[in-house]
């Protein structure tokens, strides 16, 4: 480090004669930082949405806490680190101090995830606690992740050319996002786990600490000095309209970041790859746009930050059309390949077609106003520090708004005209000051296309939120009944023209009046109930189109019927439409809903119950795999009383037969007693009941014969099962004997979710009567899983075979 000299700011120009000979080697080191910080992301998300859940609510405080951290350590660092010390070495000591942090929250997240569970709540203190928590974990590790650009950024001189050079150190940690969002999506999760994860993205930070570090010896540095007033109190006179324009521009970045990617996951599936994709797509054109932004910024005008604004009113609204009246007719059926890597390249084309632009402009943004704020004399890290905390404190805003009020409220269609709005009254604040009075014909002009824009936003076809990435391949699809967007999910109901009631959520239909859906979802509910001795209470994860709910209600021992649904919409929507195939649940005086994250519900509930029954969405979705982990397992056996049962619902369709034993072998590890129960179409596989009992006891055929009677017949008979013997029938095989068959399967842990990669690699497969001839050829008679007289074990017996 050099002496710091008295010299005089116009003196100094580091930007200029010190930082161009290594700005390569400071792209690289910045590209180790992105790629690193994109790893943790994604894995500290996934680790702490298994305690707090991942509803809106729980997703809404982990990025807000996230980007928070952000925010403070781009605001504090300036003020608390000295302008003495070299900028490489506080970097330097920046990334060693995120690294360890960041191998710190993986052992600290299971710490605290059985303290959160011991004392959580639901309502404000419940939300208030996850926001602790986030707190806890987040806050040190994203604070020093902040504080990096505004640290090397005192490298520079505070002047629009000083500022520029930021612009491509950012594009450059943006490069090193991109390669971290895909590495990390498509291989390091697919292939390891997030501890494997954490050590790799750990290893690139002390490489980059280790290269600064040398780097600082070799390179001068002579600090600006800042202004008296600039030490003391921040420089805002004649700024605050640029911080508010570029906070304005973060709020629709993050906004419409919510809303793109809720779309365009329902239309190309929401696998954990297409997120990835989306976020690769969206990171790559900021990068784009900050590199061309930083050439843009060295003029310093704040009439190229306001058209840039204008400009992404356009932006926005040429997306919105790409979504709605684009996309969905683009002639793609998907299930041409059975290989998910040609679908990729397209899905690649379909982001890049929609977001892009925007992207871009929205990268620009940042050393534009870097550049409309910036004046000699300023702390450059105070500078970037401001800049970054207000688009910051913007996105933060903008990512709770959207996923939380504005979609719920208004819906993607009038979010999107908002977007357009904020995007043209950020523009005014910006051109009203700057521009001609011969201009102000353009800018005029200019705003009243926008207007025109926010009319012209058209909704997302109802196929397209139905039926997603099948939507050109039905050829029946009826029309819809209901339509509605949650903090969650987006909801449709249709109806076929033959008749059939079809219930969709984000793409997928979940439920329907179709005969082998009622078979399913009965399965679900009247198994359970008919193999409990005595069942008082039962619990059901996910309401769905209330079907299996609804097989409790003609069950007269049931005294206590729970629902835990992670969408408010869900229930009285399609209650309206369902009501006479779930025999009227949900206004039955026995049920009580909770609007909760399933895994968080069962995490933090008290209560225990006779019957726990699962029917997820399907595993290549992505966040789903979390409830079909063998800790999720292990909370359900724990909260079952005993003799209590549970099914869990696992599909054969869309999937392949590693991901099928995997969902199996971890059921079996905590149910070594499990059993698997087909529904099956015509004769062929389709999906599967797996069931578990909190016992070693055998199934008694003559009880379960004894209540098979009134509503409880008439219910199993409206879906094909006109005796006990018939319902017994579907029994597919049990954990014992399909142990060879299971051999070597992954077992899906929190830690190691492997299992929603695996999924999402098959869905284009239609492996199901090849998987269930799998399971059958290791089944046979199961000697003293049933019990009774002879016979009824020679009626099951001739019925099996």
């Amino acid at each position: 480090m050099s002496t710091p000299q008295a010299t005089s700011p116009a003196a100094v120009s580091p930007a200029s004669s010190h930082l161009r000979p290594f700005l390569p080697v400071l792209l690289l080191l910045f590209a180790g930082s992105g790629c690193a910080a994109l790893i943790y992301e994604i894995v500290w998300l996934q680790l702490l949405q298994l305690a707090v859940g991942s509803s809106a609510v729980s997703l809404g405080v982990l990025l807000g806490t996230y980007m928070a951290g952000m925010c403070l350590g781009s605001l504090l660092l300036p003020r608390f680190v000295s302008t003495d010390q070299h900028p490489l070495r506080v970097y330097a000591k920046l990334e060693l101090g995120i690294g360890i942090f960041a191998v710190a929250v993986l052992f600290l997240i299971p710490m605290l995830n059985s303290l959160y569970a011991a004392i959580a709540r639901h309502g404000f203190e419940g939300i208030f606690l996850r926001a602790v928590v986030a707190a806890i974990c987040l806050l040190p590790p994203t604070f020093l992740m902040g504080a990096s650009l505004p640290a090397i950024a005192r490298w520079v001189e505070a002047t629009p050319q000083g500022v520029s050079w930021l612009g491509f150190l950012y594009g450059g940690n943006i490069a090193g996002a991109v390669f971290g969002c895909l590495f990390a999506g498509f291989y390091l999760l697919r292939v390891f786990d997030m501890a494997v994860a954490t050590y790799a993205a750990a290893a690139i930070n002390i490489v980059v600490a280790i290269f600064a570090f040398a780097l600082a010896k070799k390179v001068p540095y002579e600090p600006v000095q800042a202004s008296p007033q600039d030490r003391f109190a921040p420089e805002l006179s004649g700024k605050g309209d640029v911080y508010l324009t570029i906070a304005i521009s973060g709020m629709c970045a993050l906004g419409a970041e919510v809303i793109w990617t809720r779309l365009l996951s329902v239309m190309i599936g929401a696998t954990v790859y297409t997120f990835s994709i989306i976020l690769a797509v969206f990171l790559v054109g900021l990068g784009l746009g900050s590199a061309w932004g930083s050439i843009m910024a060295r003029s310093g005008s704040r009439t190229a930050l306001g058209w840039c604004q204008l400009a992404l009113a356009g932006s926005i609204a040429w997306a919105a059309y790409a979504l709605s009246d684009s996309i969905p007719y683009w002639p793609i059926n998907p299930l041409l390949a059975t290989s998910p890597w040609f679908n990729f390249q397209i899905d690649i084309v379909r982001c890049l077609w929609a977001i892009l632009p925007s992207a871009i402009l929205w990268g620009a943004s940042f050393p534009l106003a870097l550049a409309a704020a910036a004046s000699k004399g300023d702390d450059p890290g105070k500078l970037v520090g401001r800049t970054y905390a207000a688009n910051t404190v913007g996105a933060i805003l903008g990512s709770i708004l959207f996923s939380i009020v504005f979609v719920p409220w208004i819906g993607s269609q009038n979010s999107q005209r908002v977007l357009i709005g904020l995007s043209v009254l950020s523009a005014l604040l910006m051109l009203m000051r700057s521009v001609t009075t011969r201009q102000w014909i353009a800018v005029t002009a200019a705003t009243a296309v926008a207007i025109v824009l926010i009319v012209k936003v058209d909704e997302v076809p109802w196929m397209a939120i139905g039926y997603g990435r099948r939507m050109l391949t039905v050829t029946d699809a009826g029309k819809p009944l209901f339509r509605g967007e949650g903090m969650n999910s987006s909801v449709i109901v249709s109806q076929l023209n033959s008749g059939q009631i079809y219930f969709h959520v984000s793409g997928k239909v979940e439920a329907s009046t179709e005969p082998f859906d009622m078979r399913l979802q009965r399965m679900l509910g009247h198994l359970p109930a008919l193999i409990h001795p005595d069942p008082k209470s039962v619990l059901i994860v996910g309401f769905g189109a209330g079907v299996t709910a609804g097989t409790f209600v003609v069950h007269p021992e049931v005294q206590r019927i729970v629902i835990c649904e992670i969408e408010k919409i869900i229930p009285p929507a399609t209650s309206r439409y369902f009501g006479t195939e779930n025999h009227h649940v949900l206004t039955d005086p026995r049920t009580t809903v909770h609007y909760d994250d399933a895994r968080h519900f069962v995490l933090t509930s008290g209560d225990k119950f006779d019957i726990i029954t699962s029917d997820p969405i399907h595993p290549w979705v992505k966040g789903t795999a979390t409830l079909y982990s063998k800790e999720y397992f292990q909370v359900v056996k724990e909260h079952l009383n005993p003799a209590g049962v549970v099914t869990q619902w696992v599909p054969l369709y869309e999937s392949e037969p590693d991901t099928v034993k995997s969902e199996l072998a971890t059921f079996f590890d905590v149910f070594p007693n499990g059993t698997v129960w087909a529904n099956d179409i015509n004769g062929e596989g389709y999906d599967v009941v797996l069931l578990g009992v909190n016992s070693d006891a055998p199934i008694d055929i003559d009880q379960l014969t004894r209540r098979f009677i009134g509503p409880v017949a008439q219910s199993l008979n409206e879906v094909g099962f006109t005796n006990p013997s018939q319902l017994l029938a579907t029994y597919a095989g049990r954990a014992q004997d399909l142990r060879p068959w299971l051999e070597g399967a992954h077992v899906n842990t929190d830690l190691d979710l492997r299992l929603q990669y695996m999924a999402g690699l098959g869905l284009n497969y239609n492996n199901a009567p090849e998987i269930k001839q799998q399971m059958a050829n290791y089944a046979h008679f199961p000697a003293g899983l049933f019990k009774g007289s002879p016979e009824s074990m020679q009626d099951l017996s001739a019925a099996l075979r």
